[in-house]
């Protein structure tokens, strides 16, 4: 079963969402490869990038054996793909959007 493992918040203000949660929750923003990083939890990483999005959102990231079946999968089920199969340093991700809403991001780490 797909799990949780990244939340990345989109926000307008980079500085001031990592100083907010910052002195709220103790997450310290690091820069890894031009990403601001944060340390959510033993299992749970997080991020934050700034964009132009007119409300902050956060984003949560699945993990999935395999993201360009899922993505599909995603598509035949009705969800608009945002983001097609990108990918990164990591591992491969997609960002599709649930027919009633709400976004998620698919992630396939590099083993």
């Amino acid at each position: 079963m797909p799990s949780v493992v990244h939340l990345e918040l989109h926000t307008g203000d980079l500085s001031r969402a990592c100083a907010f949660y910052k002195d709220l929750c103790g997450w310290r923003p690091a820069r890894v490869q031009g990403y601001t990083a944060l340390a959510l939890a033993d299992r749970l990483g997080g991020g934050v990038v700034e964009c132009g999005t007119r409300k902050p959102v956060w984003l949560p990231y699945v993990e999935v054996a395999d993201v360009t079946a899922t993505t599909e999968r995603a598509r035949e089920l009705g969800a608009a793909v945002l983001l097609e199969k990108r990918e990164g340093p990591a591992g491969w991700r997609s960002v599709i959007e649930a027919p009633e809403g709400g976004e998620l991001a698919l992630w396939q780490p590099k083993r």
